[in-house]
């Protein structure tokens, strides 16, 4: 038996840093996504282990499953519904996969790794099974990999137990209930603290469920887009310590109260001018024009203001200059300091132009990739 799972990345189209000062936030689903397969073997290639593959990075590991049952006898892994994982467990699972020595140079691997542990025991037990992974997303770039791989391996993991049922459409790829999703959701969520400690859940609730989503104080919202949005991530290929950013904006706020309260403020009212440019009646296509405008303007405003953050940097600098060149809106998305930039693509945006932005990008040594926002979220695939 196989079933194979995908679930999208995400961008953020307003509200990044602010949201943690109380404002509004959007976010979206993007059409590139982490593939999971998950393949229980017959009995005559039963291998006796949990195996997973990381195709993109050529990695495999394996983990006989006697010494996983031996090591994890004492505590209740499997369970029916999503828990944290305990200090005493992730202990465990850090050693058995320090044990894999992974490269130096892929370290930052170690915590995916100790997620899918914990989420295969969790869900699936200790029965021998192989897990492959692929991503169309570039890692480690704000784009939601992380999220986009938890919800991918929760879903795969659940998708062959009793736990959920898919709702049949016509096409090969299935979406699953409200419920189940919110199951998967929660999974995810749990993976994601392993990996990150503190995640707000935005990442792997947009992965999960797709489209647009507003997040404010604890709160998510999902918003209902009429109007396709065309997106030209830049990944400035800038490595950043988000920590170290968001750090960085309190610090801020602490030494500038009233002026970094303004910033936080408007940048609130943009992502709601956003929300409902976003959510505005669906009309004539000059009318539809006019609301790309208003959303570039309101890209346009909130750069500004993340610049006020001190959140930019000189490689999100030179992307804003190469795109204004052919009169095209960027902001950064994410934590800034380097990582990815959003361009919008305008609807009357000719090709022609457009290859010469991506000419113009790629000369810098940034990587282009050209996405569809707000999209189908996590959907199965039996087979």
């Amino acid at each position: 038996m196989e079933v194979r799972t995908r679930a999208p990345g995400k961008i953020i189209l307003a509200g990044e840093h602010s949201v943690v000062h109380g404002s509004a936030a959007i976010a979206a689903s993007i059409d590139l996504y982490t593939h999971v397969l998950f393949r229980l073997p017959p009995p005559s290639e039963n291998h006796g282990s949990v195996e997973l593959e990381l195709k993109d990075m050529g990695l495999v590991f394996s983990w006989p499953s006697k010494i996983l049952e031996e090591a994890f006898h004492s505590l209740d892994t499997l369970s029916s519904t999503p828990q944290s994982c305990s200090p005493t467990h992730l202990r465990l699972i850090t050693s058995l996969v320090e044990e894999k020595n992974i490269p130096e140079a892929k370290i930052w691997l170690s915590s995916g790794v100790c997620a899918f542990l914990y989420l295969y025991t969790s869900i699936h037990g200790y029965k021998p099974a192989t897990v492959a992974v692929t991503s169309e997303l570039p890692l480690g770039s704000g784009l939601g990999s992380s999220a986009s791989f938890c919800v991918s391996l929760a879903a795969a993991l659940l998708a062959l137990t009793s736990e959920v049922s898919v709702d049949d459409g016509n096409s090969q790829w299935l979406t699953l209930t409200e419920s189940n999703l919110e199951l998967v959701n929660k999974w995810a969520f749990e993976g994601e603290k392993i990996i990150h400690g503190k995640p707000s859940g935005i990442d792997n609730t947009v992965s999960t469920f797709g489209k647009v989503i507003m997040f404010k104080s604890g709160e998510l919202t999902q918003m209902k887009s009429t109007m396709p949005l065309r997106m030209l991530i830049t990944n400035t290929k800038v490595a950043r310590n988000t920590k170290a950013l968001v750090t960085g904006v309190s610090e801020r706020a602490v030494r500038h109260p009233s002026a970094m309260h303004a910033v936080f403020t408007a940048v609130d009212f943009i992502s709601k001018e956003l929300a409902k440019a976003i959510e505005g009646p669906a009309a004539d296509d000059i009318s539809f024009t006019r609301r790309e405008e208003i959303i570039e303007e309101l890209m346009e405003m909130n750069q500004g203001l993340l610049q006020c953050m001190g959140v930019s940097h000189a490689s999100i600098e030179n992307v804003l200059r190469v795109t204004a060149k052919y009169k095209l809106t960027s902001k950064l998305t994410g934590a800034g300091g380097g990582g990815c930039v959003l361009t919008l693509l305008p609807t009357l945006l000719s090709n022609n132009i457009m290859e010469k932005v991506v000419a113009d990008l790629e000369s810098c040594g940034f990587q282009c990739l050209k996405v569809e926002v707000g999209g189908k979220g996590l959907e199965i695939y039996f087979g």
